[in-house]
């Protein structure tokens, strides 16, 4: 379980665990050490030139511990200094000197000859000046100093395109990189694998590395905001759990790969088992995951009945069965419309086809039809491709004779929905809304940029208790939030899921999902999680069509079973 923290949820925990006896000299020990061994199971140390940009504050002593160890392992470090830091109270700093490690104080160095001297060398530059509780632009001195540093990684980054502009950057080889270090999780856990294309250039090394302790310098960790003097990490190590910035962007894209370190603040402290926010991870995954009994049959894995598709869009509800048989589910009824029956059937002949008179779009009579043997269904998805069908949904979530079995609603059926009267108060028990950002503002009645400019966890929350229901809102680390409270963030960012039916196959999975039992907030992350890895695990960004992503569900369903200690890269 790794919690995701506002800022002062962090402070709060912090102070909460030096009280316990973990005491802020203990944290921060232990924080330079996993910054440390997390550069150390990634790049070669023994010999690499590491600069550490120390800051006046705590994190700039996680940066002088973290220096310490990678000295000891054989790197030739240098430590530059914002401001002088009390040598008589700063025990970090006074172990560093005694080891006899260089130490530059920027204001002892004239128009900074001696930093960009040393960053034309530097291997591993590690960004420990600015913490988490950076709430406004870089001011002062400091924008002096990070200029000059922006200034030579810049020409450094000019001239190795120059020099060759075929170079892959790789931060290791999955293949060959077994973590085995306590204390360091990576956010995303599972492996690249026989789908993602590899060569001996992505083996190669980049001359720099730009690692950030705790989170880049600039970054806001509330809003995500980012100055624009911040330097873009490859890698950063962040201590307890990742901050809520660090998913927000333009914040996110400046972390690079996040590793979550352990600093022994107890998960069972108050001020942490309170925070409700929660990154789900490969084994959050790996537990919500249902029973496959070997006796089992298709009651066993659930019936699933979708009501999807028109005319217009007839896609939709093959790429949501598809999704849906390939999740597990047992049966997958599809109630489409008798003009593209057809045409749909030929697509996926494993479903089943529920008699409907409707020729080109679903009606009120479509619904009462379906209504008459709703019960032998345990999962209900609506709205795929569904076109000019208010009709049938008002008279679907109208019945009173009929109980609903936990429902998705999706695309199409979502705008439908915000087009009724209280339409909250309608929904089945256990249901899940998935909308994207302009789905979310009409179920909202906001502006697209009203919904934009809002915090999405805090959104999602929000509505999803207003509403009474499961909010799946999508896009770029997707959030999962429950009327309860509850919440999870994914932590996926993959621009090959914006493709259209990429929603579609994203339902139909949940829905297979709900069809075998699990509870709605769990059926939902884990959907989630299953749609984004497939993406993750074919290697690409772009050209991954929609069916694609479903064929890869039962591979990361693998995957999550098989490989505990699997890791990915990104």
């Amino acid at each position: 379980m790794i919690k995701v923290f506002s800022v002062a949820e962090m402070v709060a925990a912090e102070k909460a665990s030096d009280a316990a006896g973990n005491s802020y000299d203990e944290m921060m020990e232990k924080a330079g050490w996993t910054v440390a061994e997390a550069i150390r199971e990634r790049y070669p140390v023994t010999g690499s030139k590491v600069t550490i940009l120390v800051g006046p504050g705590n994190n700039g002593g996680d940066g002088l511990v973290a220096g310490r160890y990678l000295a000891e392992w054989g790197a030739d470090v240098s430590f530059y200094l914002y401001k002088e830091r009390d040598l008589e109270t700063d025990r970090n700093l006074a172990m560093v000197q005694e080891m006899n490690l260089p130490i530059v104080i920027s204001e002892l160095d004239q128009r900074y000859r001696v930093l960009r001297s040393r960053l034309r060398i530097t291997n591993i530059l590690v960004d420990a000046l600015l913490g988490t509780g950076v709430s406004r632009p870089v001011g002062g001195n400091l924008v002096k100093l990070m200029q000059e540093v922006k200034a030579v990684l810049e020409a450094r980054a000019l001239f190795e395109i120059k020099e060759s502009r075929s170079r892959l950057i790789s931060i290791a080889d999955p293949d060959t990189v077994t973590r085995t270090q306590p204390g360091l999780v990576d956010t995303i856990q599972l492996p690249s694998n026989a789908y993602s294309q590899k060569s001996d250039a992505s083996k190669a090394q980049p001359d720099l590395h730009i690692v950030a302790v705790d989170c880049p310098s600039g970054l806001n960790c509330d809003s995500g905001e980012l100055d624009n003097l911040a330097m873009l990490a490859d890698l950063t190590v962040t201590f307890a759990g990742p901050k809520r910035g660090q998913f927000i962007f333009p914040g996110a894209a400046a972390c690079g790969e996040i590793v979550v370190a352990d600093i022994d603040i107890s998960a069972k402290l108050p001020e942490v088992a309170g925070v409700q926010v929660e990154l789900a991870t490969a084994e959050m995954a790996r537990t919500f995951m249902p029973d496959r009994p070997i006796d089992g049959h298709k009651g066993t894995f659930g019936w699933a009945l979708i009501a999807a598709g028109s005319v217009r869009y007839w896609g939709a509800a093959v790429l949501a069965g598809q999704a849906a048989y390939r999740t597990g589910a047992g049966l997958v009824a599809l109630a489409v419309p008798s003009s593209i029956r057809p045409a749909v059937a030929t697509q996926l002949p494993e479903a089943t086809y529920p008699l409907i008179a409707d020729d080109d779009v679903l009606t009120a009579q479509s619904a009462i039809k379906l209504l008459e043997d709703m019960d032998i269904y345990h999962a209900l998805l609506v709205g795929p491709g569904l076109y000019e069908a208010g009709a049938f949904l008002e008279t679907l979530l109208s019945s009173t004779e009929v109980d609903l079995p936990p429902m998705v609603i999706d695309a199409d059926g979502l705008n439908l929905l915000s087009q009724m009267l209280d339409w909250p108060s309608r929904l089945a028990a256990g249901t899940i809304l998935t909308p994207h950002p302009g789905e979310m503002a009409r179920l909202a009645g906001s502006s697209l940029s009203e919904i934009k400019a809002r915090d999405r966890v805090e959104l999602a929350r929000e509505k999803a208790a207003e509403w009474d229901c499961v909010v799946l809102l999508k896009g770029a680390f997707t959030i999962v939030a429950a009327p309860d409270g509850r919440c999870a963030i994914l932590p996926f960012a993959n621009p090959a899921l914006a493709v259209a039916g990429s929603g579609d196959v994203l339902s139909g999975i949940v829905v297979a999902l709900l069809g075998q039992k699990l509870p709605s907030f769990e059926a939902a992350v884990l959907g989630g999680y299953l749609h984004a890895a497939a993406a993750q695990i074919s290697g690409v960004d772009v050209g991954l069509l929609a069916g694609e992503i479903a064929d890869l569900v039962p591979e990361v369903m693998k995957i999550l079973k098989t490989r505990k200690n699997s890791i990915l890269i990104r």
